[in-house]
């Protein structure tokens, strides 16, 4: 989906940042590494497709200019010289930065909300230094540092939340510290027998295989932000990733870990299962900085699979795409992916495909050529992607058990061929959320989990919910889904939506956001599946939790943070 393409200035300022900076950044005004992004030249179905979803000529709008840092005006750090000293003393006087481009970076995450502010220069509230501890003792002493200087502290991983987990309060009066693990990057340790790996919480999704893999281990977590973000970010938003069904989530994964906090050192030892009153384990995961600063964790690791492989399938509508998915669920059959892609998300996928030449391309067209006589309508063809690891005997036998599913529910295979594609690019897809803001367009995602019972019910009334907060804006929209994580009881549903921006970017989210978020509470689901709460699913937390859980919530944060020190105003106030 993405390809190299010749760096624009605001690419060559961001790696100079990068360059200057103890570690490297994404860009600071959108997705990833500077000098790449999507382009559609090659793809023949795309601009026919956004023309139809919402009602923009590719070939004929022109992309905005790339915005120049030199002209936001970024608040003047509030730091006060006592706070400068005790950090550099804590970390060494190279590891604390207040230039403006350092504290920009870590004041947002990468929503749309988020890109749409910190491209028109909204700034309310910017961190006042950025620290970067070089290991656990430096951040402790960071930890103590800001609380006894009455300043607030914000854990930094790699930056990708879309969830306003990262944002400062615009209210708030007091100093404050972005804390970037970036340099707590290393796989300390392997128990071989136990299957465990200790890692620091700053390590990338990259760095964490890089090290592993030589040493014939995987982690198997893959989440769609893998490339930008970190061990300790995927602890404290309970994040999931592509192949969760085999793997788990890291709820599952991390099995203990070690958090900074106030007075010393929060130690959850490294068990299989512990029966010791209410999980600490549990509190931490998910608490995005509201508990202290993860600095490292005991993880699950697995051998890598002697044989992997993805399969391609279509199915004749989502009705019979989703019965499948539940019946190799409730079967315990436990591929490593399961994913499957409504008609909606299916033909955008074949629109973001380039031109088939050759046999390649004539096999395309005979496909449906002989789907159509089967009596299928194209416009409702699903595809799904399942993906088997293992030794060769056990991914055979488990391919033919799902493949029995499969059939019996109306789907065919499609080879191997759109899986090896969906595998190279399976990280690529928030530069075409860049793209389209380039081009006065809003898209972004968020995800539910349903029972199986109410998961058709979901996903056709989140659809509408979203078309209608389009209609009431007066503006063409777009909405489409897939199913990606299966569990015996029921999935995730996670949707992508797109329409035009008006005078009034944020208001307009709001008014989408909302209604999509509605949809999931009234019809039985959660506000995220992965995605973690921040400040933007926190309005949604008590009907899944009651007021008695966001209570009891308010309670730990109070008595383990009296001064509300620790990221305060995430997940509840």
């Amino acid at each position: 989906m993405t390809d190299l393409v010749t760096p624009t200035a605001a690419d060559r300022e961001d790696a100079a940042a990068v360059r200057e900076s103890p570690v490297a950044h994404m860009k600071w005004w959108g997705w990833g590494v500077p000098g790449v992004a999507f382009h559609h030249e090659d793809k023949p179905g795309f601009a026919p497709f956004v023309k139809k979803a919402v009602g923009i000529d590719l070939h004929a709008v022109e992309p905005l200019v790339q915005p120049d840092f030199a002209d936001l005006a970024v608040p003047a750090s509030q730091a006060p010289e006592a706070l400068r000293e005790a950090l550099a003393l804590a970390v060494g006087a190279g590891g604390v930065r207040d230039d403006d481009l350092d504290r920009v970076v870590h004041t947002y995450g990468k929503s749309i909300r988020d890109l749409i502010r910190v491209r028109a220069g909204d700034l309310p509230r910017v961190p006042d230094l950025v620290v970067y501890p070089s290991d656990e003792d430096a951040v402790q002493r960071v930890v103590e540092a800001v609380v006894a200087a009455d300043a607030v502290l914000i854990p930094f991983g790699g930056g990708s939340n879309i969830a306003g987990s990262l944002e400062p309060d615009p209210a708030e009066r007091r100093p404050i510290v972005s804390v970037d693990l970036g340099r707590l990057d290393r796989v300390l340790s392997i128990d071989e027998q136990s299957s465990t790996a200790r890692i620091q919480a700053g390590a990338l999704g990259p760095s964490i295989e890089a090290q592993l893999n030589p040493r014939g281990w995987t982690i198997g977590h893959f989440p769609d932000s893998f490339t930008h973000s970190s061990l300790g970010g995927w602890i404290a938003t309970r994040s999931s990733g592509m192949q969760s069904d085999k793997y788990g989530d890291i709820a599952d994964i991390a099995r203990g870990m070690r958090v900074a906090r106030p007075g010393g050192l929060l130690d959850v030892r490294a068990v299989p299962s512990a029966s010791t009153g209410p999980s600490v384990r549990e509190m931490v995961l998910g608490s995005e900085g509201r508990l202290g600063v993860i600095t490292e964790a005991t993880v699950q690791v697995h051998r890598l699979p002697a044989k992997r492989v993805i399969h391609a399938y279509f199915f004749p509508n989502w009705r019979a795409a989703s019965k499948a998915m539940r019946q190799i669920a409730e079967g315990d059959l436990h591929p490593a992916i399961t994913r499957v892609s409504d008609s909606r998300e299916s033909g955008f996928s074949l629109a973001t495909s380039k031109e088939s030449k050759g046999f390649s391309g004539l096999a395309q067209k005979g496909l449906f050529a002989f789907l159509r006589k089967r009596g299928w309508n194209l416009d409702d063809l699903c595809l799904s992607f399942i993906g088997y690891e293992g030794e060769p005997a056990h991914v055979a036998a488990q391919r033919k058990a799902v493949e029995r599913i499969v059939k019996r529910n109306g789907g065919i295979g499609v080879g191997t061929g759109p899986g090896v594609l969906y595998d190279q690019k399976k990280f690529d897809t928030p530069y075409l959320r860049d793209f389209l803001l380039d081009r006065g367009t809003a898209g972004d995602v968020s995800e539910t989990s349903v029972p199986w019972s109410g998961l058709d019910a979901m996903h056709d009334g989140v659809i509408a919910a979203a078309e209608r907060a389009y209609a009431s804006l007066g503006r063409k929209g777009w909405i489409m889904s897939h199913l990606s994580h299966s569990y015996h009881s029921g999935a995730c549903l996670y949707f992508t939506f797109a329409y035009v921006m008006g005078d009034d970017p944020q208001g307009e989210y709001d008014v989408v956001k909302r209604a999509i978020q509605d949809a999931f509470i009234e019809l039985g689901g959660v506000p995220s599946h992965h995605h973690g709460i921040g400040v933007e699913h926190a309005a949604w937390l008590s009907d899944v939790v009651s007021d008695q859980g966001v209570a009891m919530l308010r309670g730990l944060f109070a008595a383990t943070d009296p001064g509300d020190n620790l990221n305060p105003a995430k997940i509840v106030r």
